[in-house]
């Protein structure tokens, strides 16, 4: 019986709320502030307190902006509940895409460059074995890697400029780097 006068209170006070009275509806957020934080734990075991927190202030904000459509005839908390259902829902939703993508680690491993890595003379050689392969290209091949890689041209650029079709640009491109990845991971 105790829920069911304190649900009673909850709607009169949603009601005096509805027309303006802001004591009302301080009291209104105090009594069901705690109700909404026991739920929603209930239902995000897993989740941080932080993060309930976040959850529960969704809720009270949601609510602000609906309270115009809060039917005084009919009871306050399937209302209240309905709304709170959504944004665990919503939560629910963010935390999985988050989780998904989300990599979390205690310390971030430091890297430092060994004297060997990335030395000039290694920087000479891929150079040079990359001249290497682009030579060893197809001229059209060669020609459509050079404007569009190497030069930056559109392809209505390279197009203009070659006279090969868009489409034979992309496929000549497209040839040219397999052939070249194909060359270069030889060399190594």
């Amino acid at each position: 019986m105790p829920d069911q006068v304190n649900d009673l209170t909850l709607e009169r006070l949603m009601q005096a709320a509805q027309i303006g009275d802001a004591r009302a509806y301080g009291c209104l957020l105090s009594d069901i502030t705690p109700r909404l934080r026991r739920i929603i734990q209930s239902q995000r075991r897993f989740m941080r307190p932080d993060e309930i927190e976040d959850i529960l202030q969704d809720v009270l904000i949601s609510m602000h902006s609906v309270r115009a459509t809060y039917d005084p005839q009919r009871p306050f908390m399937p209302w209240l509940l309905a709304i709170t259902r959504n944004r665990l829902a919503d939560s629910g939703r963010k935390w999985a895409r988050r989780a998904a993508n989300e990599v979390l680690v205690d310390e971030v491993p430091v890297t430092f460059a060994d004297e060997r890595a990335n030395s000039e003379q290694e920087r000479r050689s891929d150079s040079e074995g990359l001249r290497m392969a682009m030579r060893d290209l197809p001229p059209r091949q060669r020609e459509a890697v050079e404007m569009l890689k190497v030069r930056e041209m559109s392809l209505k650029e390279a197009s203009a400029a070659s006279g090969m079709s868009v489409g034979s640009l992309k496929v000549a491109v497209h040839r040219g780097i397999a052939a070249l990845r194909k060359a270069l991971v030889k060399d190594q």
